[in-house]
């Protein structure tokens, strides 16, 4: 075998190692990120904020995390940065030093925009980097980029029950050695991916292409804001959960914080759980049946929870994060195999949307709870779920993997 065909072989399969890099590398920054959600509670109490206040903060994060995203995505299609990722968790290390700092509401905002802003770069390229490593299992490789920012997701609560809440806001400041630790291997994974580069611009290497059937401009545009409103109905369901969750089992069921903290985990773990199944089922059975079962599979476990008492609303929340969580790795793919040669495009589009739904969501969902109750968001959220019957406007695009 020639050097150039090895080349074109060690391109061409899946790279485990990279991909289990970014994966991990999510997890260190989707922990970091999910420790403003986790705190709500103790500065809550500590500044005397309304629910709108958390709203606002949720806002201000999800739209520094989401406004940049697509433009990062549409440039690193142009001119890929490598090491780029090294450089947002420099944006979220200053976030967090600077959240550890504040006191109160207005320099809060500052710091999980800088947080924000670090998640808008990392989030587009980290999406390219997987798919560079994916050795054409698209959907896997998505699955376990998404598994580790779920898992850090889930660390947030327990974390901040552990440390934040016995020992207070400035222990937050302890996590910016998580961002450092990022920053290491995310400059590693960059020199991977700048080499995966000029292998490519040097002929060596093979792009992995999708034979898909060519659709219209129109039923492209069409397809894409299908997928938009059901990205909408997830994640303000999501934010509902996320964002609110440990004031409700508090509100309703008179638990402690650090009580609420553990459900709050519970339904995080079981979102990175679900998740890692949406990709690999949707390589093989293809990824329209994995959305229309991961939206609207939802819908019965999401109808019952408001009328649930505790240890049955422990027990709901698990389908819903898991079959939930399976959604987006699907939505994600199928839409990169919808436009193709756009992956950071895509990635920095559908990630800035999600982030932007979320952080809307809390703060029209806080408004909401200010004005009625934090159970009555619960009864209205319930429905969000059943937007997902849309995916049946949504083509085939896609062949079952053999």
């Amino acid at each position: 075998m020639n050097s150039v065909s090895a080349t074109q072989n060690t391109v061409e399969k899946t790279v485990f190692p990279i991909l289990f890099a970014i994966s991990f590398s999510h997890l260190l920054n989707d922990t970091i990120q999910s420790l403003i959600p986790a705190i709500y509670p103790v500065v809550k109490d500590s500044y005397g904020l309304t629910f709108t206040q958390i709203g606002l903060i949720t806002l201000t994060f999800q739209m520094a995390a989401s406004l940049f995203q697509p433009f990062v995505g549409l440039y690193t299609d142009k001119k890929p940065q490598p090491y780029s990722l090294a450089m947002g968790m420099g944006f979220t290390l200053c976030g967090l030093i600077t959240l550890s700092l504040s006191t109160g509401f207005y320099m809060m905002l500052v710091s999980v925009a800088l947080v924000g802003t670090g998640s808008s770069i990392f989030h587009p390229e980290a999406s390219r980097m997987a798919h560079a490593a994916s050795g054409g299992r698209r959907g896997l490789a998505q699955s376990i980029f998404q598994l580790g920012g779920n898992f850090g997701s889930s660390l947030g609560p327990l974390l901040a029950a552990w440390i934040i809440v016995p020992y207070g806001q400035f222990s937050i400041i302890w996590f910016s050695i998580i961002a450092l630790v990022a920053i290491v291997i995310l400059s590693r994974v960059g020199s991977w991916y700048k080499g995966y580069i000029l292998r490519l611009q040097s002929g060596k290497g093979s792009k992995i292409v999708s034979a898909v059937p060519t659709l219209s401009r129109k039923r492209v545009i069409f397809s894409v804001i299908i997928l938009l409103i059901l990205i909408f109905s997830k994640y303000f369901y999501m934010a509902s959960l996320t964002s609110y969750f440990t004031f409700y089992v508090i509100d309703k069921f008179n638990v402690s914080v650090q009580s609420s903290q553990v459900y709050l985990f519970v339904f995080l773990v079981s979102v990175a759980a679900g998740t890692l199944a949406g990709g690999p089922v949707g390589d093989r059975f293809g990824r329209k049946y994995v959305i229309w079962f991961s939206i609207l599979g939802t819908a019965p476990f999401a109808l019952l929870l408001p009328y649930a008492n505790l240890f049955w609303t422990g027990v709901l929340i698990v389908p819903i994060g898991m079959i939930l969580a399976s959604a987006f790795s699907a939505i994600l793919v199928y839409a990169q195999e919808l436009i193709p040669g756009k992956v950071g495009l895509v990635a920095g589009l559908f990630f800035g949307f999600a982030f932007g739904m979320g952080g809307i969501g809390s703060a029209l969902l806080g408004k909401l709870a200010d004005n009625t109750s934090i159970e009555y968001v619960y009864h209205v959220c319930s429905f969000l779920p059943l937007i997902g019957m849309l995916t049946a406007f949504l083509p085939n695009i896609e062949t079952k993997k053999k």
